[in-house]
């Protein structure tokens, strides 16, 4: 089985991508075995998603069957189902979303290839003391020539994750990289995740201040309350790049678009709706 550490509380009510495995059976020549296996899932609860033939020469022809469940322990149900058929057997399984995982979800890659000598030289040394110098001399400079232009840092303290709670910097990395994928996919801003093993405001506040140079903007994110208040104000006072609390602006943006879209779509005023 594959990692099926959830807690029990991580259950959707439908067949779900969150909960989505890949599912290698052994399947013999009989006819309608690939049939009867696909209503079993069905009649289990799964959803099948895709169905690839792994090697069509087999003598027992491996099949590998993408399924959504509605969580880990619905798992074992479906694959019961499947090793209950004769002619069926179950040789192995993936958990996609652990796969997706695998080694993190964002990379740094180089804008501009280094193929020569010349290449070298204009990167790095000698080149570059020559743009270092332009952004000693302004400041500014370094939003044209640095990747500050379009980098945000997204930084938490994990004592405020989804809806798991205090579960520490470790365990944020996975959403914090989420939402540079986010930031990467849909607005094409460059994000990294920082996480900090502290809990103190004014160690974080310190933190964020002291690595704002590289960045163009600090997302705050999944910082438990009050303090997360506390953090964002004096950062904002102190910085001289934006500051933006996700789990307090993003929540009113995406609240303030979703009243927008339905005056439009009712034919409506937003002066004249009413709770």
């Amino acid at each position: 089985m594959p990692e099926g550490n959830d807690r029990p509380a991580l259950t959707s009510p439908t067949p779900s991508a969150q909960y989505r495995l890949t599912i290698r059976v052994r399947l013999t020549d009989a006819h309608g075995i690939l049939g009867q296996v696909t209503t079993a899932i069905a009649d289990a609860g799964g959803a099948v998603v895709a169905v690839d033939l792994v090697q069509a020469d087999a003598e027992n022809s491996p099949r590998d069957l993408v399924v959504d469940a509605s969580g880990s322990d619905h798992w074992a149900q479906i694959i019961a189902a499947i090793d209950a058929i004769a002619g069926a057997k179950v040789v192995d399984t993936t958990d996609r979303t652990f796969l997706l995982h695998v080694g993190g979800k964002i990379e740094q890659h180089n804008k501009h290839q280094l193929k020569t000598r010349d290449d070298l030289s204009m990167v790095y040394t000698p080149g570059v003391a020559r743009v270092c110098l332009a952004v000693a001399e302004d400041p500014g400079r370094a939003f044209q020539y640095t990747i500050k232009r379009n980098t945000v840092a997204v930084v938490s303290d994990g004592t405020a994750v989804l809806g798991l709670g205090d579960i520490g910097p470790l365990a944020a990395m996975p959403v914090m990289e989420g939402k540079c994928c986010l930031f990467k996919e849909f607005a094409g801003v460059d994000a990294f995740p920082v996480c900090l093993d502290t809990t103190d405001p004014e160690e974080i506040v310190r933190t964020v201040k002291v690595m704002a140079p590289a960045f163009g903007g600090i997302n705050l994110e999944d910082i438990s309350a009050p303090r997360c208040f506390e953090i964002e104000d004096r950062l904002k006072e102190e910085l001289d790049i934006p500051v933006f609390h996700d789990d307090q602006h993003g929540t009113a943006v995406v609240v303030m678009a979703a009243l927008l879209n339905a005056v439009k779509l009712t034919g409506r005023r937003l002066q004249d709706a009413r709770a």
